[in-house]
């Protein structure tokens, strides 16, 4: 092998850099256990603990904190480890009043009100209580004048019906809600979250969320809540508003003194005039700015050593330091458009202060005052002076013009976010820019300002074209990445708020889980044993590239911060199957060659060479499904992509390179190699099985499944699962502490599938979601739930609990997302016919092999639909399904690619005149019958032992994972295989390459005949 010195290279810094990505977890796994141990069990204090140590080292080797180690973990998703629960209420209320150009009205205003504090406890629709608010505040009011505002123009007029009122409000209600919805799940999906659930709460505008493996909650508000409301405002100068400041000052000092019963009234009175006088004349001066002292880096900072003294004298400077800059030792203004700093604290205190109407009259109307997103070096949060230059009281310019944004780096190497205008913002955008930078001696500032804070304010130097600009400060690469994400998922309609949220534990209970985990590995320890005792001394060989194969995609996916889930593992499962596949195909070869005389080091090489063709034909195959899955798919689909692409490279890597490494390493210290033993040496020598001539009873076979199957989709259906439907969430809480996998056993049999249940972190509270009638119209429907779910909790003994609420959720896979995986797969199919056509140059194989990954799914989706209810345990159809049915996919891929290999090349090298072409199939079907039993017994072993040990809610994954691989096996061999037989003619053959007697057939007479 060409090279060894590169591959052992690679092999090591592939090794090392896993470990590397590994590593994190080992540490942050060290921190939350310190955390349990030393909450004893109170979540509450485990909480605390672990933010307590947030920014301390916990990798003293790299010099990264816990916060940080836990961001490059590889975390689990919500169904193996839970997430964050956070549902989502869009205020409809501010929409209502956006449509109405935000009428003064105060009846209009007083029903909005109404209808925001009814909406608490009420299921009836916003929309309806609004309408019925506003009919008991105002009898004789008409909404038609309030809403026929100019944007509404063409549905709305004066003189409009109530009805007409209403369906406007409705339908631009529900088509906020839903791209509100729709904005929400774009954001999250640029977030980096895999397999998010995010649902519809039937009946009202609330959106339930769960994130996955999320540690970072602040964060996560930030993203959620944020509405994109981008605006870029002209400002005033610092030194033009503090003389307003001085003035505000003065006036909330002589109210201090209107409440002291000590002073004399007509003196307070008085200073109340001078005050608003003093305002009037726009005074400044630095009269205060001896209050304001500098740290040792020049920063301006509170003197809090004197506020308890100037709250009453000077109660707005006791709370806000004026924006100053020392200059030859004198404290001087800053110039630019922030006008003071305030602790968090006192941000409140400032915003009370500035709401009061004595301060309200001294501010000019074209004047306001927004804070800064996030606080400086000095933990003080900026306040900047707003300057409202439109009679509208709009923005110069807002964040509709953008189309593209993007994080990146500025000059100094500092994270910041760069829009792209289009072409009516670009315009604008020039126009406010050389109006402010016009005086060479007053360059003026813009604000850029999102969702009404001040991400920064930067002085504009010169015009500025083409309408690029960019959002700076001091922020973090994930900040300016969250930020570029909302810009570019747009605005939201609606302001939204979270009402509830808490850390749920994972959907398949910690119970399954575990059994889970332990059947994996028994599995994995089950293919080993079978290796070794196979192939002998080679057979530890392809244990150790399998075990490296394993730990290569762990530490690949760790180094990404990518989410494992349930379809990840099916990922890896396939990825196994692969990477035994490679070893087997090779080993066989060697075989092969070693039976035809050849030396051991000769038959290593060419077993290698003639193996390469299969290998790379089956991996690239895959590869394309798995690429166009990546594309186009969402949620689960793109989870198990991911887990699949990143397996075909490390099991090629593995199973080719690093065995070929380790056997020519063993070859050059004339080490025994041995590829079998007594046993298994002659194993599947000279078959000569018939599988052509019975071709007619496999297809009847498939068939008769698949036609039945129809019939059942079509009469039975199938059992969908809440990710498809919907279903009822109940919020259950246990005077006791009750697992998740204990609710489940006893809710399965009376609800008739085993629901979600998932454990609210630091309570006795679960969550139990079924889809039972969830699509009833009955009005008993829900009576009929309630009832099931309480006679199965019953049965719960020593243990009391009470319902606390329920709530009707949407699915959690969205329409789109199920149409993005039909063409997903249609597309993926597509690529893949293409490949088999460029690389075996015949269209036959191309049909057949899409025929049987047709008929893989088929008999997958059929047998699912008749044995629904039939089998002692669930067949839904959720994620995981969809999970298992990608596996099937690529595992008949695989097989169907790897038979075909050895097909096209029998058909090559061993046909001749007086060998039909049945016979010459047939002994190309025999070669590889070792390959595809022993391939397809290893895989099995994997799931039969994750299917009876894996724990009950794995039993449907690991069921459609059996049959998938099972018929898989079947598929390659007595489906596509003779259907190329069928659709080649026999005198097609003749423009093949030319012939090298393979052994003589003794198949007999019905070969010859088929091949006539």
């Amino acid at each position: 092998m060409l090279g060894k010195g590169f591959v052992r290279v690679i092999a090591i810094a592939l090794f090392l850099g896993c470990l590397y990505s590994i590593s994190f977890n080992w540490v942050a796994g060290n921190v939350e256990k310190k955390a349990k141990e030393n909450s004893k069990g109170n979540s509450v204090k485990e909480r605390n603990y672990l933010d307590s140590v947030a920014n301390l080292p916990a990798y003293p080797v790299f010099n990264f904190t816990y916060t940080e180690v836990k961001e490059k973990c590889l975390n689990l998703g919500l169904d193996l480890k839970g997430g964050m629960n956070v549902t989502m209420a869009i205020e409809l209320g501010e929409l209502v009043r956006s449509l109405s150009d935000f009428s003064p009205d105060h009846d209009f205003n007083r029903a909005i009100e109404l209808a925001n504090s009814r909406e608490k406890t009420s299921q009836t629709d916003y929309i309806t209580l609004f309408t019925n608010a506003y009919k008991e505040v105002s009898p004789s009011g008409n909404l038609a004048l309030i809403f026929s505002t100019k944007e509404n123009s063409s549905k709305i007029n004066p003189t409009s019906t109530e009805k007409t009122v209403h369906d406007f409000l409705e339908t631009e209600a529900n088509s906020a809600f839903d791209r509100s919805f729709n904005i929400l799940r774009t954001r999250i999906d640029k977030f980096g979250v895999t397999q998010p659930n995010i649902q519809k709460i039937a009946g009202t505008n609330h959106i339930l969320i769960e994130l996955p493996g999320i540690n970072e909650p602040e964060r996560v508000r930030k993203l959620l809540q944020g509405s994109a409301k981008l605006e870029f405002w002209e400002t005033y100068d610092n030194q033009q508003v503090y003389g307003i400041l001085q003035n505000i000052n003065k006036v909330l000092a002589a109210k201090n003194k209107l409440n002291d019963s000590t002073k004399n009234p007509k003196s307070v009175e008085k200073s109340l005039v001078s005050a608003k006088i003093d305002s009037a004349k726009q005074k400044s001066g630095p009269s205060l700015l001896s209050k304001i002292k500098k740290d040792s880096a020049g920063n301006t900072r509170q003197d809090t050593s004197s506020r308890s003294g100037l709250m009453k004298q000077n109660p707005l400077f006791a709370v806000l330091s004026p924006a100053v800059y020392s200059q030859g030792g004198q404290q001087a203004l800053a110039k630019g458009a922030m006008v003071g700093l305030s602790l968090k604290k006192d941000t409140s205190v400032v915003n009370a202060y500035l709401a009061q109407p004595e301060v309200r009259s001294i501010i000019p109307s074209t004047m306001k005052f927004l804070w800064s997103v996030k606080s400086n070096a000095q933990h003080l949060f900026e306040l900047y002076a707003i300057k409202v230059a439109n009679r509208d009281g709009k923005a110069a310019l807002e964040g509709d013009v953008i189309s593209d944004a993007r994080a990146d780096f500025d000059a100094r190497n500092n994270p910041e976010v760069v829009m792209i205008m289009n072409t009516e913002g670009a315009n604008t955008w020039k126009t406010i820019t050389a109006k402010a930078a016009q005086d060479e001696n007053n360059k003026q500032s813009i604000a850029i300002v999102l969702d009404n804070q001040v991400y920064s304010a930067p002085t504009v130097q010169n015009e500025i074209s083409g309408g690029v600009s960019s959002i700076s400060g001091s922020f973090s690469i994930e900040e300016t990445k969250d930020l570029a994400n909302v810009l570019k998922a747009g605005r939201l309609p609606a302001p939204a708020r979270i009402v509830e949220e808490s850390i749920v534990g994972p959907t398949l209970g910690q119970e399954a889980i575990n059994s889970g985990l332990v059947s994996s590995m028994v599995a994995l320890l089950a293919v080993l044993v079978f290796m070794a005792f196979y192939y002998d001394r080679a057979g530890w060989v392809a244990d150790i590239t399998v075990v490296l194969n394993v730990f290569f995609i762990i530490g690949v996916l760790a180094s990404l911060q990518s989410v494992l889930t349930l379809p990840g593992i099916a990922g890896i499962v396939l990825t196994i199957a692969t990477s035994v596949d490679a070893n087997v195909l090779i080993y066989e070869r060697v075989r092969e060659e070693l039976a035809d005389g050849k030396s051991l080091r000769m038959a290593i090489a060419d077993g290698f060479k003639h193996a390469y063709s299969s290998i790379i034909d089956s991996n690239v195959a895959t590869m394309l499904l798995g690429a166009i899955l990546l594309w186009l798919g969402t949620g689960p689909i793109k989870g198990f992509a991911i887990t699949l692409l990143i397996g075909i490279f490390t099991s090629f890597f593995s199973a080719v390179f690093i065995t070929r490494l380790i056997l020519d390493n063993w070859l050059n210290r004339d080490r025994k190699i041995t590829f079998d033993n007594s046993i298994t040496r002659n194993a599947f020598k000279n078959t000569h099985f018939d599988f052509l001539s019975r071709r007619v009873l496999f297809y009847s076979v498939s068939g008769v499944i698949i036609a039945i199957g129809i019939v059942s989709m079509f009469t039975r259906g199938f059992t969908l699962g809440v990710d498809f439907k919907g279903g009822r969430t109940y919020d259950i809480e246990f005077a006791n502490p009750v697992s998740a996998g204990k609710v489940r056993d006893v809710l399965t049999k009376p609800l008739g599938a085993a629901p979600e249940v998932q454990t609210i972190t630091g309570t006795n509270r679960v969550k139990v979601t079924t889809s039972l009638l969830v699509d009833s119209s009955s009005t008993s429907a829900e009576s009929t739930v309630n009832e099931k779910l309480r006679s199965g909790l019953a049965s719960i003994t020593g243990n009391t609990y009470k319902e606390l609420g329920h709530r009707k959720v949407g699915p959690t896979i969205a329409s789109d997302i199920k149409n993005r995986a039909v063409w997903a797969i249609l597309l993926g199919i597509t690529v893949v016919f293409f490949y088999i056509l460029i690389r075996f140059r015949r269209w036959q194989f191309g049909i057949a092999a899409v025929v049987a990954l047709a008929h893989d799914v088929l008999i997958l989706l059929s047998l699912f639909s008749i044995f629904n209810g039939l089998l002692p345990f669930s067949l839904e159809i959720d994620q995981a399904f969809i999970g298992s049915v990608l596996t099937v996919m690529g595992y008949s891929m695989l097989d169907t690619v790897v038979v075909f290999d050895r097909v096209r090349e029998f058909m090559g090298k061993s046909y001749r005149e007086d060998q039909g072409m049945a016979s010459v199939i047939n002994n190309a079907l025999n070669s590889t019958l070792s390959r595809t039993v022993i391939t397809g017994l290893t895989t099995l072993a994997v799931l039969l032992i994750l299917f009876i040990f894996g724990g009950e809610s794995l039993k449907g994954f690991s069921f459609a994972m059996l049959i998938g691989v099972i018929f898989g096996t079947y598929s390659s061999i007595f489906v596509a295989t003779p259907i190329v037989v069928d659709l080649i003619r026999k005198d097609s053959l003749k423009d093949l390459e030319p012939v090298v007697l393979a052994k003589d057939n003794k198949l007999g007479s019905k070969s010859k005949v088929l091949a006539k």
